[in-house]
């Protein structure tokens, strides 16, 4: 979850700051407050809270995009590399096609490891590491949290694939 979506989910909403703020308040209503000035001040709790929602929510705004920029700046981009001649063009392809090098790279050496290599157990793990930070890069850290079930069943709980010992 983005910064900006825990800001928002933190401030806003029935049960953010608002929601909070109009609980505490609701307990010290007069008892001989009506319906429609409960409602009224409720109505401007809720209008006060969203103001200061999205006050907060354009200063984070504010301070990410002032980091990218800084960023940016220290790093340089992309459009830098073109004006280095050749090879700056070069560059930039090498890094667009990294990915699906490595993706491909390591299908081939799992393909290889299934039909045609025999492996020792320390280059199995080794492959084993290698493809969990491809497939990691490839498609997120989530994808490996959810597959992290399946992986402790396949692998063991103590992290080895030899469970014949085990019961």
């Amino acid at each position: 979850m983005s910064i900006l979506a825990t800001i928002g989910a933190a401030l806003g909403g029935e049960k953010g700051l608002g929601g909070t703020i109009l609980d505490a308040v609701k307990t010290y209503f007069p008892p001989d407050m009506t319906p429609e000035q409960k409602a009224t001040l409720e109505l401007g709790i809720k209008a006060a809270a969203d103001k200061q929602a999205n006050l907060v929510r354009d200063k984070a705004m504010e301070a990410d995009k002032a980091v990218t920029d800084r960023i940016a700046k220290l790093e340089g981009s992309a459009s830098d590399l073109l004006r280095v001649p050749y090879l700056g063009a070069l560059i930039i392809f090498l890094r667009g096609c990294q990915r699906p090098m490595w993706g491909f790279a390591t299908l081939y050496m799992d393909f290889l490891w299934f039909t045609t290599w025999k492996l020792t157990e320390t280059q199995e793990t080794a492959l084993c590491i290698i493809n969990f930070l491809v497939l990691g890069f490839l498609f997120g850290e989530r994808t490996i949290k959810n597959l992290e079930p399946l992986i402790m069943k396949v692998f063991g709980q103590n992290g080895g694939g030899n469970t014949k010992g085990a019961k």
